[in-house]
């Protein structure tokens, strides 16, 4: 009788203690290493770059070193803003329902550079930060914030979302993974721009 009542009661304090809504550290660490390296990578790509080759366009058409960095700077912070929006209401797990990408079918349809999107005009490139420097520390600065917010946030991002233009329902994780790669896609596009047989020595 004593074991069939402590058996209850294990069952009572365990087996029903809602499960934990943060994190798993494999998501965690994976959106952190994604994001140091992603940020890195631009910084080596964009060091000491001269305005010449900063401004550099293949044509009248394509985007410079310069205005792919505004972009993506302007990009991390409406998507800081998104997720951040999402997080504050309340968390409504049944429109989980409705989410129709994995986490890695995000991520493989923004960095596929072989899909061209047209940027929403909120984020195309109007030299908003007044120089490419003033770009480049305003990514940086909110870069170095996400991922700090994502080492330590208990939040639960998994049953807070929203909807996406072409994309549909996400969660909130899914929305710090899309503008991750989303930095990632960007820089691999002005990474092209200095591949150009035309791109200046100097």
């Amino acid at each position: 009788m004593k074991k069939s009542l402590l058996f209850i009661t294990v069952i009572l304090i365990f087996g029903l203690k809602p499960r934990d809504k943060t994190l798993t550290k494999q998501e965690r660490d994976f959106a952190i290493q994604f994001m140091v390296s992603t940020r890195d990578t631009l910084l080596m790509d964009v060091k000491g770059l001269s305005p010449a080759q900063l401004n550099f366009k293949a044509d009248s058409t394509r985007w410079s070193v310069a205005q792919c960095v505004e972009h993506i700077a302007l990009a991390e912070a409406a998507l800081t803003m998104a997720y951040q929006q999402a997080l504050n209401s309340p968390a409504d797990p049944s429109k989980r329902d409705s989410i129709k990408y994995t986490d890695q079918q995000i991520l493989h349809f923004l960095i596929d550079r072989s899909r061209k999107f047209q940027a929403p005009e909120m984020l195309r490139p109007v030299n908003t930060f007044g120089s490419f420097q003033a770009s480049l520390d305003s990514f940086v600065a909110r870069r170095n914030r996400n991922i700090a917010f994502i080492k330590t946030t208990q939040g639960d991002l998994r049953d807070h979302c929203s909807a996406f233009p072409g994309v549909g329902m996400v969660d909130d994780y899914q929305v710090v993974l899309f503008m991750v790669a989303h930095s990632k896609r960007h820089t691999m596009q002005l990474e092209e721009v200095k591949a150009n047989p035309n791109f200046p020595k100097n």
